[in-house]
């Protein structure tokens, strides 16, 4: 980019934040609770479902959505357990208030991103804005009569409106109707969430979250920069993969047995961290290490000059059953363990214990890395059944991303992973 344009975008950057800026921090501070928890579960859950030797994607984010609107309904040793497992604090109205926060701070990072991007236009620039997009919607059974304060917490926090659904009827044109609206709010990347045997005539309730989000890069990576560099698979073989390369200041920090590494997106307000081991076989050590005030503290990393080489990468997960993993960190009264004990008060008027219970959490997720930036989107269902500066630059560090790695998409307000994972195979 040359100056002219540098100065354009910092001008419109300056109007932009001047507008946007105090609203954004004070739903930062809000969203913390929101971070939190989200960085902790992301972590829990990353850590049973990762494989050493297979690529992961998780979206934290949408999976605390959807078992956020969950715990709303929930009362008694359910709640409770709930509450353990998510990370929430025990001030439920916090809980909601700082997701809520979160949420529309993400929103306002798209919002000021069309506003930089209209102001450049108006000077001669130009420039894509980030898109993003958050569904939150409750699908529930004709005939079945939900709390009122439930339905009302779960619109005004979450945005999320009651659908009724014929589950008893036709359970699978139901499905199919709710696979076709996370389709439809993801810009068709996610697929099928709900398998074929996902939910039948006793489903009473689908909890369900969508979202998508296109972010290119501050500044691209030259396309005629892209060559074929080696990559340590899975930490042993080397193997030739399109990898992308450039030099410019960003996130950068070493620490003990890895290097981190942020690059950032064309709003400020998010980035893309990259968690790279020391050693090529050294992945499973450094997630076992990883802890929330890690992940947070990449959203505060001092920029330096970086000669980044990085592999460009597809990730799309099939749909990702997480209930035995919830359960085994201790979720198990939702789930009606042991028979009788899931207590969802809350969500429906005179529900004996044991009535309602979750029968399945779905996961999927999508990514995307290139040149221009990065494209990701991620679904959850959980479905309810009966029980069931301009001076001279320093000499840049070069990190090459040539072996198995970890990734955070972050929200750098917060500190918040929307998208978490590993990468051990890019091809």
């Amino acid at each position: 980019m040359n100056p002219l344009a540098n100065l354009v975008r910092a001008t419109c950057w300056a109007a932009a934040l001047a507008l946007f800026g105090p609203l954004a921090l004070a739903a930062d501070a809000d969203a913390a609770v929101a971070s939190a928890a989200l960085n902790q579960l992301g972590l829990d859950l990353h850590r049973r479902m990762a494989s050493s030797d297979a690529n992961v994607c998780l979206s934290p984010y949408s999976i605390q959505n959807a078992l956020a609107m969950t715990y709303a309904g929930a009362d008694g040793a359910t709640r409770t357990e709930m509450a353990s497992v998510l990370h929430y604090p025990a001030d439920d109205a916090a809980v909601h208030a700082s997701f809520e926060a979160l949420n529309a701070a993400l929103r306002k990072v798209a919002e000021r991103s069309a506003a930089n991007v209209e102001a450049m236009a108006r000077h001669g620039g130009k420039g894509e804005p980030i898109a993003f997009n958050l569904a939150n919607r409750l699908f529930g059974r004709k005939g079945f009569e939900f709390r009122a304060p439930f339905l009302a917490l779960t619109r005004d926090r979450y945005g999320a409106p009651l659908e009724i659904l014929d589950f008893q009827r036709d359970p699978e044109w139901a499905r199919r109707h709710i696979n076709g609206w996370v389709e439809d709010q993801t810009m068709k990347r996610i697929r099928d969430l709900i398998p074929k045997d996902g939910m039948d005539g006793s489903t009473r309730l689908v909890l369900a979250n969508a979202i998508h989000l296109k972010a290119a890069w501050e500044r691209e990576f030259p396309a005629s920069a892209t060559r074929p560099e080696p990559f340590m698979v899975r930490g042993k073989s080397p193997v030739a993969v399109p990898t992308m390369r450039h030099e410019r200041p960003m996130g950068h920090a070493r620490r003990e047995g890895y290097t981190v590494v942020a690059v950032p997106y064309s709003d400020p307000g998010l980035q893309f961290v990259v968690l790279l081991p020391d050693a090529p076989d050294g992945l499973a050590a450094m997630e076992k290490g990883l802890t929330p005030a890690a992940l947070a503290s990449c959203a505060r990393l001092e920029r330096s000059a970086v000669r980044l080489h990085l592999p460009r990468f597809r990730l799309e997960s099939a749909s990702l059953p997480l209930g035995k993993a919830l359960v085994a960190l201790g979720m198990k009264g939702a789930f009606d363990i042991p028979a009788g004990s899931a207590n969802f008060d809350r969500m429906v008027a005179g529900a004996r214990h044991g009535e309602m219970a979750i029968s399945e959490v779905f996961h999927k997720t999508f990514i995307a890395v290139d040149e221009k930036g990065t494209e990701a989107a991620a679904a959850t269902a959980v479905v309810i059944a009966t029980a069931s500066a301009p001076v001279r630059p320093p000499k840049p560090v070069e990190v090459r991303v040539d072996r198995p790695f970890a990734f955070a998409i972050q929200h750098t307000g917060s500190g918040a992973c929307l998208f978490l994972g590993h990468v051990t195979d890019p091809r």
